[in-house]
């Protein structure tokens, strides 16, 4: 969504229920802590695949192969 447009609903969020678009604002940056853990949990998971991806196709790259290149388009 563009930034525009996530003005503009906040704007009628703001206009229609004030009480609820002052909650939202102070909650944010409570559930950004919350979730966190979350976001480091899934780029070490995503480390350890590539990790293990890279561990799997070595023998292969030391013997010359490499990866096709993706496709264009």
């Amino acid at each position: 969504m563009s930034s525009f447009a996530s003005f503009l609903l906040w704007c009628l969020l703001f206009f229609l229920c004030w009480p609820l678009a002052i909650l939202a604002l102070l909650a944010y940056p409570i559930v950004w802590v919350l979730l966190l853990p979350f976001r480091l949990v899934g780029v070490v998971v995503t480390g350890v695949f590539r990790f293990l991806g890279a561990l799997i196709t070595l023998p292969a790259r030391l013997l010359g192969w490499k990866p096709p290149a993706p496709a264009a388009g």
